[in-house]
């Protein structure tokens, strides 16, 4: 299949790549499981057990008034442990290198065919300045948009960092989510070329 660029020329790709049918549910799995992994997991909490303290009994059993108890560190109590405390825990999901291969060509191809994936011969910021890339987003007509190049210059990043909802990524950083949460996909077609060799 071709893929019209936005100059009106065009790049001849695999179909095994930018053409194959959407699989959702492959997709969301992998989304998912992505997401998962950048989870720190990093939450912890003390049983009753773990809090220091509370190793005598506050007051004797029976005479007193009050409701027994046996410690001070009850969850029940202030500064008692927590009912069920949150652990350290890897959220991580394994994930078959043939899936991810697969849900990322479903995303490019569903891209395709939505008209969401703009293909330019190049992407060149002469100054690194802001104003520099909203001219070229502007002559583009897109807003939100990740930028898939098949190499990230300086003058590239920096015209680009300050800019909300715009995200720069060469071809060997490319990843699920940043492929679906963008309205638009702008790529050179060099860095179309890697993605098909890299996901053919």
């Amino acid at each position: 299949m071709d893929l019209k660029t936005h100059s009106g020329g065009s790049v001849s790709v695999a179909d095994s790549v930018f053409g194959v049918t959407y699989n959702e549910g492959l997709v969301h799995q992998i989304v998912t499981a992505y997401l998962a992994a950048a989870r720190a997991g990093t939450s912890a909490q003390k049983t009753r057990s773990e809090v220091r303290g509370g190793g005598a009994k506050p007051w004797r059993q029976k005479g007193t008034g009050r409701a027994r108890a046996g410690t001070s560190r009850s969850p029940i109590w202030t500064g008692g442990g927590a009912t069920f405390a949150s652990k350290t825990r890897d959220y991580s999901q394994k994930v078959n290198k043939k899936m991810y291969r697969g849900a990322i060509r479903s995303i490019l191809s569903h891209a395709v065919a939505e008209g969401r994936l703009i293909v330019v011969d190049s992407l060149e910021i002469a100054d690194a300045k802001t104003r520099a890339m909203k001219a070229k987003m502007a002559e583009l007509g897109v807003e939100k948009v990740l930028f898939l190049l098949d190499d990230v210059t300086e003058s590239v990043y920096l015209a680009s960092r300050n800019i909300p909802y715009v995200q720069v990524l060469d071809v060997e950083g490319v990843d699920p989510v940043s492929l679906v949460r963008f309205p638009h996909i702008v790529a050179t077609a060099a860095a179309v070329r890697q993605l098909e060799e890299r996901f053919a």
